[in-house]
């Protein structure tokens, strides 16, 4: 494929658009990969083997000088950006103070602060409180133990399509088992899977997409022996499933009547990704728990529960936390991304992008019948594809289509995220800061990557 570039020599040291000056991956990025490929299990794997040496806002270098736009953020994680500068200064502040401490021996403010900033900005005017931890997983275990503490219930339910974590109760709640379980089991027990809402391929109302979750929990399950019922307001592996209206609120009053624990896993939509705080906004939905991760600390490993402080406060002194948990470096940075969210209106910006990006989106669905759902929120947003032909119909998976579009964009210097059951989705996370110009010329180029399907 012919190199191309998009950026005048003026501009070489400013991340400011893409850049391919060698092919992708270039001669240094092969050479990283073959010491990787001696050093790292393959279990560990790269969706590119693109050697990344710095980033700032939407773009990334790789250490052959290509330059990229990164339309995965990290997988949402670099929401505000790159390498912001506030939360760069945040992080190299704290680090000349101290470290570590561990909270649960000596505890400090940044810590509090946090726990402060999430309760205030989740939905729901009820007293909360917050652990923080390390990881989206160890966020979601603590969460059905906090649950199964508070209700004396041994049960957890999912929903289908849904994405957890790798750990072993995560894996157990994810509904795709190839990658993320395959062969690690056995997974404990008493997680269940129950129908969620998909419209594209169902068709049903929030309504009667909501009766057929209860249908399964209470005659599958029974709601006596359910602690928890986690959801993502947008599924995220699931491919940005973005469930009808009235579902999720639906399924809140059913949880609520029946002391059932309902938690939203806002891992991958929270922190201002879908144009608000948290995607259960958008939905009229008042979670008892909120389980949040990536977006939160601008790149530094940070998450945590927060939630009703009567569930949150029954798990006994010492059954929560981590010897790294709320790591005081990454409390800063998340304390700076808070700020940054606020004083940037990145919150509009998210909305914005949607208004840029799904009309964009759409045309190219009105011009491609191979892309058969535009869906989601904010800077959240996906495409489907489906086989040519079979969009009114069966609506085929097409996961061939979904591989060589995303690698067409990466050779031209924009990288995307696949994702779907069925590996049929590409799914769109820019950061929040991503420009106009850039966003159009990523666009421009996935349309050259369809056309030539």
């Amino acid at each position: 494929m012919a190199v191309t570039s998009v950026l005048p020599e003026t501009a070489a040291d400013a991340l400011t658009g893409r850049r391919i000056v060698t092919e992708v991956p270039g001669p240094k990025s092969l050479a990283l990969h073959e010491r990787r490929l001696a050093a790292v299990p393959v279990g560990v794997s790269s969706t590119l083997p693109v050697y990344i040496a710095r980033a700032h806002g939407a773009v990334i270098e790789d250490v052959d000088g290509n330059r990229f736009l990164d339309l995965g953020a990290g997988i949402g994680v670099t929401t505000i950006g790159h390498t912001d500068d506030a939360v760069v200064a945040a992080a190299k502040a704290q680090l000349g103070d101290f470290l570590h401490t561990l909270f649960t021996i000596t505890p400090y403010e940044s810590y509090v602060r946090v726990a402060e900033l999430v309760a205030e900005r989740t939905p729901g005017s009820f007293a909360k409180k917050t652990v923080l931890v390390n990881s989206g997983a160890e966020a979601v275990e603590n969460g059905v133990k906090i649950a199964r503490k508070a209700t004396g219930r041994r049960g957890v339910a999912v929903l289908e399509h849904g994405y957890h974590g790798r750990t072993s109760l995560t894996m157990a709640m994810n509904y795709k088992a190839m990658p993320y379980g395959a062969g690690f089991g056995p997974f404990p027990g008493d997680v269940h899977h129950a129908p969620s809402s998909y419209p594209f391929r169902d068709g049903l109302s929030g309504e009667e997409a909501a009766a057929r979750t209860i249908g399964y929990l209470e005659k599958h399950v029974g709601a006596e022996d359910l602690a928890i019922l986690v959801v993502e307001p947008i599924q995220g592996e699931g491919g940005f499933q973005t469930p009808a209206d009235g579902f999720l609120p639906a399924l809140q009053r059913w949880a609520n009547a029946n002391g059932v624990v309902i938690a939203a896993d806002e891992i991958q939509s929270g922190m201002g990704r879908t144009g608000a705080w948290f995607a259960s906004e958008h939905f009229g939905f008042e979670p008892d728990l909120v389980f949040f991760a990536k977006g939160i600390a601008g790149g530094l490993p940070l998450a945590g529960v927060t939630g009703r402080a009567e569930i949150m406060d029954a798990a006994q002194p010492g059954g929560l936390g981590g010897t790294f948990g709320g790591n005081p470096v990454a409390a800063a940075a998340a304390i700076a991304v808070f700020e940054q969210i606020e004083q940037q209106d990145l919150l509009a910006a998210g909305r914005s992008i949607e208004a840029r990006l799904r009309p964009a989106l759409e045309a190219l669905a009105a011009e491609f019948d191979v892309i058969g759902d535009v869906r989601g929120r904010g800077a959240m947003i996906a495409i489907e594809l489906v086989e040519p032909g079979t969009r009114a119909t069966t609506k085929t998976p097409n996961a061939a289509a979904v591989r060589r579009i995303a690698d067409f964009a990466a050779q031209q210097g924009v990288l995307v995220l696949t994702a779907g059951t069925w590996a049929n989705v590409i799914r769109f996370l820019p950061s929040l800061v991503i420009t106009d110009e850039q966003l159009d010329d990523a666009v421009a180029v996935l349309r050259e990557a369809i056309a030539a399907l």
